[in-house]
């Protein structure tokens, strides 16, 4: 009887894995719509020598082709990584003409894994 008891609990315990895995996988997030102005930034020189502004954007705009990833710098401090939700859509190209300047931008902000980023619909020199 014991032996029949385990085998039936070893049984549902099997057919229940594929649900529990599936159960198991953390939603997507959705994100929040938001308008950001800052400057986008060459986020290796900013977060190493701290190096940003006029002065540093023919480097940045060097370091971006080189494929140095920019973000954009919001007034309070925060650094926004610019994502897509397609595979291998790099956004680079769209920061590359606004290095060093100040940008006012339009998307989807999420906040995961520790990293603030937002996914562009809109962007356009600040005025």
């Amino acid at each position: 009887m014991l032996k029949r008891t385990l085998a039936a609990a070893a049984l549902l315990a099997i057919c229940a894995l594929p649900l529990a895995a599936q159960q198991q996988k953390p939603a997507a997030n959705a994100g929040n719509d938001m308008t950001l102005t800052g400057q986008v930034i060459d986020v290796n020189c900013y977060t190493t020598m701290g190096a940003s502004g006029a002065g540093h954007k023919q480097c940045a705009a060097g370091c971006a082709k080189a494929g140095v990833a920019l973000a954009i710098l919001s007034a309070d401090g925060t650094i926004y990584m610019p994502v897509s939700s397609k595979p291998a859509d790099p956004q680079n190209s769209r920061l590359e003409p606004f290095a060093e300047t100040q940008v006012k931008i339009t998307g989807v902000h999420r906040m995961d894994h520790g990293m603030h980023t937002i996914e562009i619909k809109t962007i356009a020199a600040a005025t």
